[in-house]
């Protein structure tokens, strides 16, 4: 018996990924990644790089520097019609490491992982009953 080292991404969930870069289109999502559960809600890349990109805009010259670049990845990546997807985007994520809340417990939080690091994954959001 061998364990198996493969790192290929699962198709289905490649597929929603890449709706949501080509299409717009958004869902929510729970991951399962390395023992850990992410939860939140599949975003494009577009969105993500834009929604990142306003955390930057107010700030210093650098802060402004990074939010230019950072709207510039979100304007590629929706030019960017590629047949194949590398990373995952959500927003409003959380992740629960075990039996302990969530880290973050509040705000918006963008998040960004590789597909081919997703263990499973099911469709919907988990929400804490103490919110």
């Amino acid at each position: 018996m061998s364990i198996s080292t493969d790192t290929a991404k699962d198709g289905l969930l490649e597929l929603l990924v890449q709706a949501a870069n080509q299409h717009d289109f958004s869902l929510d999502i729970t991951l399962n990644v390395n023992g850990a559960v992410i939860t939140g809600t599949l975003i494009s890349a577009k969105e993500y790089f834009t929604e990142l990109s306003g955390m930057f805009e107010d700030g210093d010259e650098v802060a402004q520097a990074l939010s230019e670049q950072l709207e510039q990845a979100g304007q590629a990546a929706e030019s960017d019609d590629r047949s194949e997807a590398s990373f995952i985007h959500m927003k409003e994520t959380k992740v629960y490491c075990g039996d302990s809340k969530p880290t973050p417990s509040k705000g918006d939080i963008l998040w960004r992982g590789k597909l081919n690091e997703v263990d499973g994954f099911f469709l919907g959001k988990i929400f804490d009953s103490k919110q």
